[in-house]
């Protein structure tokens, strides 16, 4: 979850305390401590001030963006998130001092900042270009995981006189003889589909998948960290051309200027900009200063550095 701002829990609550006056938050034996106060407090700190800088941020972003990111995003985001982390996800959360409506939150003003960088950048040909340079489509792929490269060159072996009609279903009993990666062996290998972008899996491994046509298997042991593996191309659907896949090229340099830091620097400075904010506190006037001053000078957003 990235997070532009840096949202403290708790924190959220207490700034909107501005305002409210000489209410009392807690009292003790050497006095009161008085909402005023608190918030007087609060300012000063850099905690308090991020968590403000996070506030208005969302106020702009969801005034200008807020109409481009639906409800059934964000609960689909969450729900990864959940599967990801299991039963332990409660426990994560209150690690982080988070809870399930404040993720919810957060990546709501995630998926907003990221329709602000889609605004504001413009990508051109040369980047598509570099881009599609490495840009493979997702693919399906089997795997047999052995601990022995001999074990695996017999493998490959028993592959040889099999009819690519016959080789999927082959390949399945091979897996449940032979493979140790007990996730998939009883499921022929198959593993979920992947492209170029995705980090879960092992990049010698991909590199020798991303070769293979459909149908095919790789003719020598793939050394991972984990062992050897034997590879089978499920669906491979081929690389086509740069116009094919433009949408998903493009999906790829924004998720890529999402953690670029200089170009959400001023992305943010121009959204604030635009959403006209006044502080009325003048102890907290400078508030925004590094980005507002920035965006003056700044010239229409690129994604190249």
């Amino acid at each position: 979850m990235k997070k532009w701002f840096i949202a403290l829990a708790g924190l959220l609550l207490t700034v909107t305390l501005a305002g409210c006056g000489n209410q009392t938050v807690a009292t003790t034996s050497g006095g009161k401590i008085t909402e005023s106060a608190y918030y007087s407090s609060l300012k000063g700190t850099s905690s308090g001030k991020q968590v403000l800088q996070q506030m208005i941020l969302n106020k702009v972003l969801e005034k200008q963006y807020g109409d481009k990111v639906k409800k059934s995003e964000v609960t689909k985001q969450f729900n990864t998130y959940k599967a990801q982390y299991g039963s332990s996800f409660k426990s994560v959360l209150a690690q982080s001092g988070m809870t399930e409506s404040g993720l919810k939150t957060e990546i709501r003003s995630n998926l907003l900042l990221k329709e602000a960088v889609k605004d504001n950048v413009k990508i051109s040909d040369a980047q598509y270009k570099k881009q599609f340079k490495s840009y493979e489509p997702e693919v399906t792929v089997a795997h047999i995981l052995v601990s022995k490269k001999s074990t695996a060159e017999k493998v490959i072996s028993d592959l040889k006189d099999t009819k690519k009609s016959d080789m999927t279903s082959e390949f399945t009993k091979l897996a449940k003889k032979y493979s140790t990666d007990t996730a998939t062996k009883n499921k022929g290998g198959k593993l979920s589909a992947f492209d170029s972008t995705d980090n879960s899996l092992d990049s010698t491994f991909k590199k020798a998948a991303f070769k293979l046509k459909t149908g095919d298997y790789t003719a020598t042991p793939v050394k991972t960290q984990y062992g050897y593996h034997v590879i089978l191309m499920l669906k491979n659907p081929g690389k086509g051309t740069l116009n094919q896949h433009k949408a998903e090229l493009k999906k790829q340099i924004i998720d890529n200027d999402m953690n670029d830091s200089t170009i959400l620097h001023n992305v943010v400075a121009k959204v604030l900009k635009k959403g006209d904010v006044s502080i009325k506190d003048n102890d907290l006037k400078n508030i925004l200063s590094d980005y507002l001053s920035s965006s003056k000078s700044s010239s229409a957003t690129s994604s190249s550095k």
